[in-house]
């Protein structure tokens, strides 16, 4: 589990196949204090295993289905990447809780700086719309963010300086693919909502969309 909070960045030094998959081997920015064989670690979002740790280099696997459904596939030696350490239970939690399991890939559709910040605007993957709400939270590229504003094509991010400089949102530009991972809390949500007592019978449930909105949850 992460929080969406980049610790700093990692620069890729070998990339080959391996088990059907890749094989990345990572130089973090940062140094890697009491790391442990075979932990986790998020790179542009996607939860890894880092193995072969030494000092600030180590090495993961990327698997088939994670080189289909994620940008990883993409990146090339040379290429830097947004890296986060697993959560650990004394840490603050300063984004949102991401899972690492990233949903969609989203293209990066306009860039638009305004003053110090910057507005990204992504074009919606089908079949998450529903789960991106203004003003709510949302992965990109292993980044906690809030949702500026959403329509049915499009959603947008305001991104500081400071974001800028420590991830590689600040060197991306339109037509950049990125890695997407909703706030999993809505998807255990309309999980719980759609199902249905076994026989159809029984006590209802009594989470459902009005007491959901009773109490602010969605309008």
């Amino acid at each position: 589990m992460f929080t969406g909070i980049i610790q700093g960045r990692g620069t890729v030094y070998e990339k080959r196949p391996g088990g059907g998959g890749l094989v990345f081997g990572i130089e973090a920015d940062f140094d890697l204090t009491d790391p442990a064989e075979g932990e986790s670690i998020a790179v542009n979002g996607v939860c890894l295993t880092a193995r072969a740790i030494s000092g600030r280099r180590f090495l993961v696997d990327v698997s088939p289905e994670s080189v289909e459904r994620t940008s990883l596939g993409r990146v090339a030696v040379g290429s830097v990447v947004n890296l986060e350490r697993a959560l650990r239970l004394s840490d603050r939690l300063g984004g949102h809780m991401v899972s690492g399991h990233v949903d969609a890939v989203a293209e990066i559709v306009a860039r638009k700086p305004l003053g110090d910040f910057v507005i990204f605007t992504f074009r919606v993957p089908a079949g998450l719309g529903r789960y991106i709400i203004e003003k709510g939270s949302i992965t990109i590229d292993g980044i906690s963010l809030t949702v500026n504003q959403i329509d049915e094509q499009t959603f947008s991010v305001s991104i500081i300086p400071h974001t800028l400089e420590i991830t590689t949102l600040g060197k991306m530009s339109q037509g950049d693919l990125v890695n997407l991972e909703v706030d999993l809390i809505g998807k255990y949500v309309e999980k719980l909502l759609s199902v249905q007592p076994e026989g159809g019978e029984g006590q209802r449930s009594a989470l459902n969309p009005a007491f959901l909105a009773e109490h602010g949850f969605i309008k």
